[in-house]
């Protein structure tokens, strides 16, 4: 028999409860910083935009949160 392999994405998607973390949930955050403050980082492009998956839902792939957790770190140094 012959078995069909889906590729699986070396990424995930992080909501935005995850990206900066969610007190109320439990959720630890990535980066620790306000919801505002990650929305004008965006804005000025020092933060990566997020995915559309659908009309009201956004989603940052987990390459590009590490990206910026790797560089916001090489900046400290």
């Amino acid at each position: 028999m012959n078995e069909q392999q889906v590729a699986q994405p070396s990424f995930r998607f992080y909501r935005i409860s995850e990206v900066l973390g969610d007190k109320k949930r439990g959720i630890p955050g990535i980066i620790p910083v306000s919801r505002a403050s990650w929305y004008a980082g965006i804005k000025d492009g020092k933060y990566p935009k997020p995915v559309k998956l659908s009309e009201r839902t956004s989603a940052w792939k987990s390459t590009d949160i590490d990206e910026l957790v790797a560089r916001l770190l090489a900046e400290r140094k």
